[in-house]
């Protein structure tokens, strides 16, 4: 899936919705934060069954070299970000590949 996602960069096909754009703003994470974290990140979750889209979990570094995480669905031809944030380093390994188990 990442190397979809990758084209569709390439493309300019990847596309978020006003409230996803309005969250990165939020967080201090821009769109080019994202399309860098898909180009030199991996796929640490698969949701092939999320509606209406298959989507997936990607690790990567933002522009500044900070660890994020982004969703993005893929679509057929096209991506669509649903989510970018700064995981929780509580709530993840240390690499920020595997969450860490409630106790």
């Amino acid at each position: 899936m990442i190397e979809r996602l990758r084209e569709y960069c390439a493309r300019d096909r990847v596309f978020a919705t006003n409230h996803a754009a309005d969250r990165f703003r939020q967080r201090g994470i821009s769109i080019r934060d994202v399309f860098h974290a898909v180009q030199v990140g991996e796929v640490i979750e698969q949701y092939p069954d999320d509606y209406p889209y298959p989507s997936c979990l990607i690790v990567g570094e933002d522009l500044h070299g900070r660890i994020i995480h982004a969703v993005l669905s893929d679509e057929g031809t096209a991506s669509r970000i649903i989510t970018a944030y700064f995981p929780d380093a509580d709530k993840w390994s240390d690499d920020f590949k595997v969450r860490r188990q409630e106790l």
